[in-house]
């Protein structure tokens, strides 16, 4: 199952730049993770500083 961004996101990138999928990028200035190509490692969860992203 993949993970997903919500409204908590503060945009810091912190999430794209450790994700070994490369699954998450930018759109209108909000992160969003692709479910194709994420692998549902957890990663973009321990870099996330604001708590913004779960499993979707």
């Amino acid at each position: 199952m993949a993970y997903k961004i919500s409204e908590e996101c503060i945009n810091c990138g912190s999430c794209e730049s450790e994700c070994p999928s490369e699954a998450i990028s930018e759109k209108d200035n909000f992160r969003w993770i692709d479910p194709a190509k994420c692998a549902d490692c957890g990663t973009c969860v321990d870099a996330c500083p604001s708590d913004a992203i779960s499993e979707a």
